[in-house]
């Protein structure tokens, strides 16, 4: 079966009876065993698939298919699937089954989303390359020498290698949008509060979003519409309206720029869009030549279309990794304490007393880098340490956050890589922890400021890999956000 690059084309094939849901579900399926090798899905839900397949198959004939009808879609295993096995990628949770569905699958579901899997990840999503799985490493379908990014690798490969139409990730640092620049996919970060987090698996959760991995806007955009809005089973979600955004995406109005470039998007009012550039990114050592190059590219034909794009002064930018890492690791080290060895999950054999049974359980049921992040979270926490590192993280995240929003109140995105480089080979970081965390030195700021943000495979390096430029936008302004993503990919 042909390969299929949108939703669009799969419902045109479906509509006119050219396949039905069964094949196109049995040809993935098919794909996903072909390529084991790259290890991105941990387990393939192929019973339950076909089942729902054949359901949709029916709900087409009948006419009463849900909008998402034919979309085959793969879940990081740290979203639960009620009646499949979830282990966040970790030794922990053997064995483990989820009772219950996460509000964003029980809402694919509903609109006849088929879901094929669950997608190999970094352990309880810490991780920028998806070497820290309990279940061994993801292999980039680029180059199999390399790391696809992390933590939600899994999900961003299997879009890639075209195992899946799309995939569900989490975004805790930059876990959706740097996988997605590493394989060359979409990667979507939500505001903070516009998609439930009931149900999957915390790491730190005043940062931690659900977001889609795709290969273009549209579905993007058609995803976020259906996952988005309230729920009565976490608080945290924002009772702001969601907009109809796959029909915002086609109605954008189109004005002519008069300039190189041809027609330019612009905002509901009609006026083009202000862009700004954060020259402490641009000009960080960090940054590959390749990488930066092209970024002048696009703001130089940005300009030439008629749209405002300035530099602006960001010198946060060595403060962002260090107060992200000293507070979600307080948050993970509150999170991960329910893994304990009594109630559920794993549980050490060596252990022969009810202390041996936390303190041994826990010691080899978690990986190195869960440990230090535990550990490390519990020092931030602790009595005499609370003052120097957690306060103060949270007073540095204040400033971070007004500062973003300042610039936003002046322009409509921010540009910016999403990652340093390109992915890199196995091993390469994996020894220096301090390296391996700055790989989300681009990434951080918008989980810091609670922003939606989107990685989108903008370029491709003379080594070959792809690379990604992230937007960033005001807060639930995502129909503007993937309106102007879907210009920049289709246009630049």
């Amino acid at each position: 079966m042909k390969i299929y690059n949108s939703l669009a084309e799969v419902h045109s094939d479906l509509f006119s009876g050219k396949i039905s849901c069964a094949a196109l579900t049995a040809s993935y399926i098919s794909r996903i065993n072909a390529g084991k090798h790259l290890n991105a899905f941990l387990e393939v839900f192929e019973k339950s698939a076909l089942e729902k397949a054949a359901e949709v198959d029916l709900k087409i004939q009948s006419k009463t298919a849900g909008k998402l009808a034919g979309m085959v879609i793969a879940l990081k295993d740290n979203i639960c699937y009620k009646g499949h096995k979830l282990s966040a990628s970790s030794k922990i949770l053997e064995g483990f089954e989820s009772l219950f569905s996460a509000t964003v699958v029980e809402r694919l579901l509903a609109e006849d989303a088929i879901i094929i899997g669950r997608c190999n990840c970094d352990e309880f999503a810490m991780g920028s390359s998806n070497e820290n799985s309990a279940f061994g490493n993801v292999l980039n379908p680029r180059n199999i020498k390399c790391v696809p990014g992390g933590s939600s690798g899994g999900s961003a490969a299997a879009v890639a290698a075209d195992f899946c139409l799309a995939a569900l990730g989490t975004d805790t640092g930059g876990s959706i949008r740097q996988p997605a620049s590493f394989c060359g996919v979409v990667g979507l970060k939500p505001t903070y509060g516009r998609v439930s987090r009931y149900g999957a698996i915390a790491y730190a959760s005043s940062f931690d979003q659900i977001g889609p991995l795709t290969k273009n806007i549209d579905d993007a955009a058609l995803i976020m519409e259906v996952m988005s809005g309230c729920d009565e089973y976490d608080s945290t979600v924002s009772s702001k309206p969601v907009p109809e955004y796959s029909k915002e995406l086609k109605t954008s109005p189109l004005p002519p720029s008069g300039k190189e470039g041809g027609l330019a998007p612009a905002k509901k009012d009609g006026s083009l869009f202000r862009i700004a550039y954060l020259k402490d990114c641009l000009e960080n050592d960090g940054l590959n030549p390749e990488i930066k190059a092209r970024l002048h590219d696009i703001i130089n034909k940005l300009k030439a279309s008629g749209h405002t794009v300035e530099p602006v002064d960001f010198p946060y930018l060595d403060y962002m990794v260090p107060a992200y890492y000293v507070l979600t690791t307080a948050e993970a080290s509150s999170n991960l304490a329910r893994y304990d060895g009594i109630t559920y999950g794993y549980r050490s054999a060596k252990a022969d007393d009810l202390e041996s049974v936390y303190k041994k359980s826990r010691s080899e049921g978690f990986g190195e880098e869960v440990k230090r992040r535990i550990m490390l979270g519990t020092f931030v926490l602790s009595s005499g340490y609370y003052d120097a590192y957690y306060s103060k993280a949270q007073r540095v995240r204040r400033l971070l956050q007004n500062k973003t929003n300042e610039i936003l109140s002046g322009y409509d995105f921010i540009l910016m890589p999403s990652t340093p480089g390109t992915a890199f080979e196995f091993g390469q970081k994996g020894a220096d922890p301090i390296a391996m965390y700055l790989e989300d030195i681009f990434t951080v700021q918008a989980n810091i400021t609670g922003l939606p943000a989107i990685s989108l495979p903008m370029g491709k390096h003379s080594n070959g890999l792809p690379f990604g430029v992230q937007l960033i936008a005001k807060k639930f302004e995502e129909s503007d956000l993937l309106s102007f993503s879907k210009y920049l990919l289709e246009k630049l």
